[in-house]
């Protein structure tokens, strides 16, 4: 299965949405849509995206009234598509957290490269990696692709987001909790052992020798982390 990086597309004019939708899609994102603000409220909370696209002029609420609740309440980057181009309207965007602005009519090219930035600078930020090499292991976040001696690896979505929280910070000790918190988000209740599954599956994957791994270790009682040469 492939994990895609998921867009949600918050647009009350139905072609701007199929637009969008069709651009994404055949650059391989996963697309969510919502035609007013309550939808987007319950898309954000419901499948937290990575990236929100957001009109400014919605039937139920101002786009701009938005910009503070989804920064505040979703660890999303932000990027508002509006026909309001007035520099005003940009800078209040920008000054209550938006990432960036892009005025309609646009180029679906020059979206998609807006969109590309943003999950760049997602992964960078805080000292995070985008891309590891190692031996016959190759770890592309941005693509989404594991690939090992060349072949490309098959990860369940679970599977996937505990290699990308070791991936992110090599050489770091992610702690169970930081590691279950992103893996089952909507859960009250994580239970560790769920984890050290997971875990075992991703080294039968990814190692040479699951028995002694080399690159997934153990650091008892607190985490895991990814052991590069370059980062130890």
């Amino acid at each position: 299965m492939k994990i895609r990086h998921k867009v949600l597309i918050v647009d009350d004019e139905p072609h701007i949405r199929r637009l969008i939708q069709t651009a994404l899609t055949r650059a391989d994102y996963a697309t969510l849509e919502a035609e007013n603000a309550r939808q987007a409220l319950e898309r954000l909370r419901q499948e937290r995206p990575e990236i929100v696209l957001l009109d400014l002029g919605l039937p139920d609420r101002d786009g701009l009234e938005l910009v503070p609740i989804i920064k505040q309440n979703a660890d999303t980057t932000l990027i508002i598509i509006s026909a309001r181009d007035a520099t005003e309207e940009k800078v209040a965007a920008l000054d209550l957290g938006a990432d960036d602005y892009l005025t309609k009519p646009f180029d679906t090219a020059e979206l998609l490269a807006r969109v590309r930035v943003a999950l760049r600078n997602r992964m960078t930020r805080d000292g995070g990696v985008p891309a590891i090499e190692v031996g016959d292991l190759s770890i592309n976040l941005l693509e989404r692709k594991i690939t090992k001696a060349g072949k490309e690896v098959h990860l369940t979505p679970k599977e996937y987001a505990v290699l990308a929280q070791l991936a992110k910070y090599p050489g770091r000790v992610i702690t169970h909790d930081q590691i279950m918190l992103q893996v089952w988000p909507n859960e009250s209740e994580r239970h560790v052992e769920y984890l050290r599954v997971l875990v075992r599956t991703l080294r039968q994957k990814l190692e040479s020798d699951p028995q002694r791994p080399r690159f997934i270790s153990n650091d008892v009682g607190i985490g895991y982390r990814l052991r590069l040469p370059e980062y130890e």
